[in-house]
């Protein structure tokens, strides 16, 4: 085997530190091989060497400068003062503890990622590590320290953490009352509660409460979302916990159906609870008042639209069925003032038509009853006239008042007897009367 012997270091005046260190010389083993002095070891026997340190010494003094360097990184980040009440905590008791308070992360919570907590992690050890308490003085007590680690060893976990943060009572916002909703806060106040409520639920993206000026669809959306909410949330981390002791099955058995039958109470509880608080929202909602008040002003206009159409209607037909009426009015006065009209002059006619048989037949007497000179016979009378009433019955009034004439103004019997005759004659060619029918007049 080759002995090697290692000189000390010469550390030139002035030295800063280990980058400033630049060895000098080299090993002179008694072989040819020439050996430089490198790596973490080397420098740290050349720190301890440099400030005249024993290992102890060294380390505490390095493993503070750690911890600085490390809270002047994180500083102004996961820098939430310490309460003394939870620095007390036993680490038996890890299931009721804030494992967010722990790690001094309150403020992100479920928001927390993964490289904050693991930051906040190695910040907590580095402050409340036993060994490092021992070498300043203090207690070797490690019971936070379980905590801290227990809490990390909880949030790093999806499954775990997602228990943890299921029934994590500080990420709970309380809804606002009514008086604090009127005050006109609506938006703020309810905002922050549908957020903190909105971390359970499997469908993503959550839909935000909006504002005054939210549209219809926006707001109808926001609460059909709510009101079918999907929630993920679980009790599992609330359960008692199930005994070890494999001999003891039915106590087992007993304690796992005991926490189903409490993680489904809880949850039926739960959306019961969130059913409530939507309900809630909804009601106070002044959107949703608008809303209705639009469209029962909408309805209204149709409403008002169709009945002044109907009224329109109604009108128009009861003019127009007045008009009828007035028109059937007028078309019945029409007709009655015609019939009237007509009654009269029938009854004029008629009246015409007496005096022009009188007229006819004392025109006859006017011409001796077509018997030449001296009084006529009865007989000859009769014949006259019954031939004249033949010729009278034979025609119509226009036709009588035109004989009528014809003979008016006439006295000689032969001039009348001739107008009777030329009168037969028109008959007799018009077939109304027969040939010698009127015997007085042949």
């Amino acid at each position: 085997s080759v002995q090697i012997s290692l000189p000390l270091p010469v550390l030139p005046e002035g030295w800063a530190g280990e980058k400033d260190f630049k060895p000098i010389g080299h090993l002179s083993p008694s072989t040819d091989r020439n050996i430089e002095p490198v790596g973490p070891h080397f420098l740290a026997h050349a720190r301890r060497k440099r400030h005249k340190r024993t290992f102890s010494e060294d380390d505490r003094i390095q493993a503070q400068a750690n911890v600085k360097k490390v809270e002047d990184d994180d500083a102004g980040e996961i820098s939430e003062p310490e309460d003394p009440v939870l620095l007390q905590r036993e680490a038996k008791d890890w299931k009721g503890q804030d494992h967010y308070a722990v790690l001094g992360i309150t403020r992100y919570r479920y928001r927390a990622t993964e490289d904050q907590i693991k930051r906040a992690h190695r910040k907590k050890v580095l402050k409340h590590h036993p060994d490092k308490k021992a070498a300043v003085g203090g207690s070797e007590d490690d019971q936070f320290f379980k905590c801290i680690q227990k809490a990390t060893e909880v949030l790093l976990d999806p499954v775990k953490r997602r228990q943890f943060d299921s029934v994590d009572e500080a990420a709970e916002v309380e809804p606002p009352t009514k008086k604090a909703t009127q005050k006109g806060n609506f938006y703020k106040l309810w905002g922050k509660v549908f957020e903190a409520e909105g971390r359970f639920s499997k469908n993503t993206p959550v839909p935000k409460l909006g504002n005054e000026k939210s549209t219809k669809a926006d707001v109808e959306h926001f609460y059909n979302f709510w009101y079918t909410f999907d929630s993920w949330r679980t009790f599992e981390y609330l359960d008692e916990d199930v005994p070890d002791d494999n001999e003891n099955r039915d106590q087992k058995r007993h304690v796992e159906r005991k926490n189903q039958n409490a993680r489904r109470k809880k949850k039926t509880e739960d959306t019961a609870r969130l059913r409530k608080l939507v309900d809630d929202a909804l009601a106070l909602d002044e959107r949703i008042k608008i809303f209705r008040q639009q469209e029962s002003a909408q309805k209204n206009k149709r409403k008002n639209e169709k009945e002044a159409e109907l009224k329109r209607a109604a009108e128009e037909a009861a003019k127009a069925k007045e008009e009828e009426a007035r028109q059937k009015a007028e078309q019945e006065a029409a007709e009655k003032a015609q019939k009237a009209d007509s009654k009269k002059a029938k009854e004029a006619a008629k009246n015409a038509a007496k005096k022009n048989k009188r007229v006819v037949r004392g025109a006859v007497k006017d011409a001796n009853y077509f018997h030449g000179a001296g009084d006529a016979p009865a007989a000859q009378i009769d014949s006259s006239l019954n031939d004249i009433d033949l010729i009278i019955t034979k025609i119509d009034n226009e036709e009588l008042a035109a004989l009528t004439a014809k003979l008016n103004g006439k006295k000689d019997g032969a001039v009348i007897k001739a107008v009777f005759q030329e009168e037969v004659k028109r008959l007799v060619g018009e077939g109304k009367l027969k040939e010698g029918e009127t015997k007085s007049l042949a």
